[in-house]
């Protein structure tokens, strides 16, 4: 038995038999990602900001040696979340992650809210990203002596004489370049530098860790048990990225297997490298002590290895730069699979003749984070992203609890455990997290949802395929 259509906003994407394509040759995407590849660009969305910029802040203002348990409280968290994502990728190895499954299972108005949220949540976190990326770029630069002109710096008001931020900018038209050049191309980059920033950052745990001193461990809670639970609040954006990557599970090469695992795999390589990093940096220097931007770099220096800051930044830049590289193609992967369906425009559904990449998207997803990157400063964009990711989660997890309960008979090749305790808990941790979101943030969200409901209603309601599908049901069959 298979999932009853339903009507209206209610309606929903069939899932009972799942084709290797849909729409056409024009609207393919090619399977050629491998298991490893898959967990590489989950690996890169993870690991980036986290260590590099959050353990320091966290340890420094919330949870002091305890940023530890933060990491993993979130770690814990964000698992519950990805068992479902898992469970999802294995069913629907289709491309559009939380919007599709959230399609199939609650709803036509439930996918599209998702997946308009996403678009701007994902293009917002790749600027934020490239913004990053710069603030260590401008420091090796200086370090190297030479002075780059004021004005392409930052954007403006950030500083004395910013116009714009030209190198975040540049930045992601690159990523939007790299992305075009095909898939395997690009994940065969992505291998690569993910393989670096995994190596640096394997290194500075073992330099750092013939540098500990336990001494700094004491107090562990500094701030109470509460100031770890807060830490965890600001940290949990710094261990999801497997939903970014699971929206390639269609150029995925066995997706229904290969999808889950890289999943799972990604999130548990990316705690141990989270949790052995926090306690080498919280080991290194008193929490009190920490630059709240620049963790490592502070550590390393007040144990006098000062020249290590420089390949810190390093890592941070190739480390971030993995973090664009997955949220831009998780992006173009969810705009490419809503107007496959109809719910956008159909000439944004085209694939590159020979490269069978969305490359329409991704350009104007390239140009996008390009301008809010070069013209917004950091804190502005970081407003727009979270709120989306985290009701992401939400409808994921409750979706995979309707689904498994209602048709426990469909085929699945990983199964969410603990059923439904551990989605229930993704659900009330994602709920919890929401509640820490400035007001500005609720604000833009309202907005952009407003700009979504007309627009669905607008253009996507009647022209989505599930709609022309229910309406040639209604007609019934021509005599």
């Amino acid at each position: 038995m298979g999932l009853r259509p339903g009507h209206g906003v209610l309606r929903r994407k069939p899932i009972e038999h799942i084709e290797e394509a849909e729409g056409g040759s024009a609207q393919q995407l090619t399977r050629v990602l491998g298991l490893w590849q898959l967990t590489a660009i989950g690996v890169g969305g993870i690991i980036g900001a986290g260590i590099f910029t959050l353990a320091g802040t966290v340890a420094n203002g919330k949870a002091g040696p305890a940023v530890l348990i933060s990491f993993l409280i979130a770690g814990v968290a964000s698992a519950a979340a990805a068992f479902s994502y898992a469970e999802f990728a294995g069913l629907i190895p289709k491309a559009g992650s939380a919007y599709t499954y959230g399609y199939a299972v609650l709803g036509e108005l439930a996918g599209w809210f998702i997946g308009w949220d996403l678009l701007l949540e994902y293009t917002a976190i790749v600027a934020v990203v490239a913004i990053g990326i710069s603030g260590y770029f401008s420091f090796l630069v200086g370090e190297m002596g030479a002075k780059l002109p004021d004005w392409m710096l930052g954007a403006p008001g950030t500083g004395p004489g910013h116009r714009v931020d030209l190198f975040a900018a540049v930045l992601c038209l690159l990523i939007a370049y790299l992305l075009t050049l095909g898939i395997k191309n690009a994940a065969r980059f992505e291998m690569i530098v993910v393989g670096l920033k995994v190596l640096v950052v394997v290194g500075v745990i073992a330099i750092g860790f013939f540098h500990i001193n336990t001494a700094n461990y004491h107090p562990f809670f500094p701030f109470g048990v509460s100031g770890a639970f807060t830490g965890a609040a600001t940290v949990f954006f710094a261990v999801f990225g497997y939903d970014a990557m699971s929206t390639a599970a269609e150029e995925s090469k066995d997706a229904q297997r290969h999808m889950p695992k890289a999943i799972i795999y990604s999130l548990v390589i990316s705690m141990v490298l989270y949790v052995l990093a926090c306690l080498v940096l919280t080991g290194m220097q008193n929490y009190k002590d920490i630059d709240p931007e620049s963790g490592f770099s502070s550590a390393f220096k007040s144990v006098g290895l000062s020249s290590i800051a420089d390949v810190i930044a390093v890592g941070a830049i190739i480390g971030i730069l993995t973090v664009m590289f997955t949220f831009m193609l998780g992006v173009t992967r969810v705009w490419f699979s809503m107007s496959r369906d109809g719910l956008l425009p159909k000439w944004f559904a085209k694939t590159h003749p020979t490269r069978h990449v969305p490359t329409r998207v991704t350009w104007i997803v390239g140009v996008a984070s390009a301008a809010i990157a070069g013209f917004l400063p950091i804190g502005e964009a970081a407003e727009l992203t979270n709120i989306g990711i985290l009701l992401a989660f939400v409808v994921v997890c409750i979706a995979v609890i309707v689904l498994r309960y209602k048709h426990p008979e469909l085929p699945r090749t990983f199964r969410t455990p603990g059923m439904p305790v551990v989605p229930a808990l993704g659900v009330l941790f994602s709920l919890w997290l929401i509640t820490f979101l400035e007001w500005q943030t609720w604000v833009r969200f309202v907005v952009w949802f407003l700009i979504g409901l007309g627009v669905y209603f607008g253009y996507s309601y009647r022209r989505s395929e599930v709609a022309k599908a229910e309406r040639r049901e209604a007609e019934g069959p021509t005599p």
